[in-house]
């Protein structure tokens, strides 16, 4: 008989055990011939080799199944030990499911144009997502860049937006930069947290897999083998966009999006998102998606806000 320590990383033990260990007996009711005690973090099994090796590798299946499904029900334990297998349910063109979110929620895309977005983007490497407020397109592009960031398909994700303030100034806001432009970044993070874990993105923020920084960070990087999103397009001048455009590397996948009818520059700039769709519209490789109010996935009064705006307008 030998004894193995197996180390529960990339996921909260109390997610793999289960509230009372529910979870791990059923684990442990498909290997009856090991003695397995949980102590924190680590798993102690004690058997054959041979059971010890199936043990490890069972419960690395399990991992491997919750980080792809941020979910892990009794359900999914038979299912994966009992030979059925499970993994990420890739996009395709009949399915709407884009990746699976905390507790296994389906983040899909929901309408018309967001389902666009997706079949644009499988065909091409850069995508510009234009639309009105509520329509879904930064969360879109973010479930986009997570999934492809779980299915190893880019190292990293870069999200960044133009330090562009709707009616405010950032300099009276109390605190350092970082503080001053986390409120500002936030609609990116309620994305990610609604499709990563939150002990899982703070491991990737911190490591350096997601980056969420301001536009002006970008200049002098090239970013290769990642999914950048710029979100708030509309808010960057020509030579922002420009300068944006050509960080790219040649495995990347880069996302804009913007509403170019709340633009918040000084009147006297031009927007690089309305330059852009004049210059690159017809660019090989680049794939333009116009959302409208029909895509409008928020209250119902926010697409009567819109049409009424653009009605006076």
């Amino acid at each position: 008989m030998q004894e193995k320590i197996i180390e529960i990383s990339g996921i909260n033990p109390l997610d793999l055990f289960g509230v009372n260990e529910v979870k791990l007996k059923l684990i442990k009711s498909f290997f009856p011939k090991l003695k397995v005690v949980a102590r924190g973090a680590n798993l102690k099994v004690l058997g054959e080799k041979v059971l010890l090796k199936e043990f490890s590798e069972a419960i690395n299946l399990l991992i491997q199944h919750f980080e792809k499904y941020n979910d892990l029900t009794e359900n999914n334990i038979k299912n994966v030990l009992g030979g059925k297998g499970g993994g990420v349910v890739e996009s395709s063109k009949g399915d709407d499911i884009i990746v699976h979110g905390n507790r296994g929620r389906h983040v899909k895309a929901r309408t018309v144009n967001q389902r666009k977005m997706v079949d644009v983007l499988e065909e091409n490497d850069m995508l510009f997502a234009i639309g009105p407020a509520g329509t879904g397109k930064t969360y879109t592009a973010v479930a986009l860049a997570v999934r492809a960031l779980k299915n190893k398909e880019v190292r990293r994700i870069v999200l960044t937006r133009p330090a562009v303030e709707a009616g405010e100034n950032l300099g009276f806001l109390p605190g350092d930069l970082k503080e001053k432009l986390d409120p500002y970044m936030q609609p990116l993070y309620d994305a990610l947290q609604d499709m990563i874990p939150a002990e899982k993105l703070a491991e990737y923020l911190e490591d350096g897999v997601i980056q969420i920084a301001p536009l002006a960070f970008m200049r002098g990087r090239t970013l290769d083998k990642a999914f950048v999103i710029l979100d708030e397009g509309q808010n960057t001048t020509e030579g922002q966009m420009k300068m944006f455009l050509t960080r790219m590397g040649k495995t990347a996948k880069f996302v804009v999006t913007g509403d170019i009818s709340q633009i918040d520059l000084p009147r006297h700039q031009k927007s690089g998102l309305k330059k852009a769709i004049e210059v690159l519209d017809s660019v090989k490789g680049i794939g333009f998606v116009y959302l409208d109010d029909k895509d409008v996935i928020r209250h119902k009064l926010v697409t009567r806000v819109i049409n009424a705006f653009n009605k006076e307008e």
